[in-house]
């Protein structure tokens, strides 16, 4: 692999990372539930669950995922689901508009955990890794040289989103506002419950 081709994959990493999806929808959720603290355990968890992916791709066991229907069809079932859920979530957090200062009974685990699953049940990031790698280094490419690329993207997601988080916290006096929550929420569950949507149609 040669520093044109690292480089060209970067460029086409930053513009993916920087394209708003349900990572950015739970972050932002997180984020304004916890602060600073949750909402970086959640960038974590979406680039743990980045990095596994990867590695699983570059390894060659997303292919056998992806042949394989039935498991492949789980994972997506079960990204619709968990999408579902936590908009479902937000749209209540929403319709009560009760909010205390930080939201203790929930931790940073919660936080990582919700980065993990929403993005390690969205079966279009493994086809990610599957269809794009490739493209860059060919179909012979040694281990070592996908492997960088899938970590690249997971360490570029990861400092994209904890900008995000810096910015949400930094905005969060004013985010925290109870009408300005109330709006945010219901646009964060509006979004989650439109990912789903998308992901059950495709």
């Amino acid at each position: 692999m040669t520093w044109s081709t690292y480089g060209s994959f970067l460029i086409f990493a930053v513009v993916l990372v920087l394209v708003p999806g349900p990572d950015f929808a739970v972050i932002t959720k997180n984020t304004l539930a916890g602060g600073r603290r949750r909402g970086s355990w959640s960038a974590a968890g979406v680039a743990s669950s980045n990095a596994v992916q990867g590695l699983a791709a570059a390894a060659g066991l997303g292919a056998l995922v992806t042949r394989a229907q039935p498991v492949f069809q789980a994972i997506k079932w079960a990204g619709i689901g968990y999408l579902a859920y936590l908009g479902v979530q937000a749209l209540r957090s929403a319709l009560a508009g009760r909010y205390a200062e930080a939201d203790s009974a929930a931790g940073p685990g919660a936080g990582w955990r919700q980065g993990f699953l929403s993005n390690i049940t969205n079966p279009k990031v493994l086809v990610f890794y599957l269809a794009v790698l490739p493209q860059f280094l060919g179909p012979d490419a040694p281990l070592s040289a996908l492997l960088v690329l899938a970590l690249s993207h997971a360490v570029l997601s990861l400092l994209y989103l904890l900008v995000v988080v810096t910015g949400l916290t930094r905005a969060r006096r004013l985010l925290a506002r109870r009408n300005v929550r109330r709006t945010l929420d219901a646009a964060t569950g509006t979004a989650l419950l439109g990912f789903s949507a998308k992901l059950a149609t495709e």
